[in-house]
């Protein structure tokens, strides 16, 4: 088998759209990484995105605990100014409706299954560094990845830029987690908020619009659950 590349960081978004946590090592489950979207913000039927409110991402969410099968760790959120409270706290929904200034509601999944649409598109979305610093280059600007809102941000052999691309409907495996690489991840105007500001770039996904067909990173599916760590090797599955 062939190695072509290394997993060089792994996020958990445990609250859709705010910002997640990197994490050393965790489990994939068949929806993607633990916990990954598992709690998310309702406005009436609908989720309540960063797209209707970017300052959602200038908070942080990260789970405190171990994983387990039965129940997640508490979910703790940090907002910009420092403070800090927790999920299940009556002044997390209050804290997030003066936010949005408007009633919103609370969902939670279980640890063995997030569906898809609370979890985006795919299970896994996978960032190239090579892919962000050529982006840098073309818009002249400092990105942060945290703009994509990956999983995994990988280093793929020979610092190809966009090389990930030529990947899609292969199978790699990490620790001893399976994937398949499915699809280009096509972008929409959450790319253009900053995360540590959370002021708007309209630069950034207008750039990924005309020069790379408004797609950045990878879906990738699981094929088989399993762990993995930062540091793993990612090697092609040979049919």
């Amino acid at each position: 088998m062939k190695t072509i590349g290394q997993l060089h960081t792994i996020i958990r978004h445990p609250v859709k759209s705010l910002s997640g946590e990197e994490v050393s090592e965790t489990r994939l489950m068949s929806y993607g990484v633990y916990g990954d979207r598992s709690h998310a913000f309702l406005e009436g039927e609908r989720y309540h995105t960063a797209t209707q409110n970017p300052k959602m991402v200038g908070y942080l969410a990260a789970l405190e605990g171990d994983e387990s099968d039965d129940s997640y760790p508490a979910v703790k959120i940090t907002a910009p100014d420092g403070r800090s409270f927790y999920w299940h706290e009556d002044r997390c929904l209050e804290e997030f409706q003066q936010l949005a200034g408007k009633a919103l509601s609370k969902e939670v999944h279980t640890p063995q299954h997030v569906p898809l649409g609370a979890i985006e598109e795919e299970h896994i979305l996978i960032v190239n560094e090579a892919s962000i610093t050529a982006l840098e280059g073309e818009t002249g600007k400092q990105i942060d990845w945290r703009r994509f809102r990956p999983n995994f941000v990988v280093s793929l052999s020979g610092d190809v830029a966009f090389s990930e691309e030529h990947l899609a409907g292969k199978k790699v495996q990490i620790g001893t987690a399976e994937i398949e690489i499915v699809r280009p991840c096509e972008r929409c105007s959450i790319i253009n908020i900053d995360p540590a500001t959370t002021a708007i770039d309209p630069l950034v996904l207008k750039t990924v619009y005309q020069k790379h067909g408004n797609n950045f990173g990878m879906y990738a599916t699981i094929r088989q659950t399993g762990t993995v760590s930062v540091g793993d090797e990612i090697v092609m599955v040979e049919e």
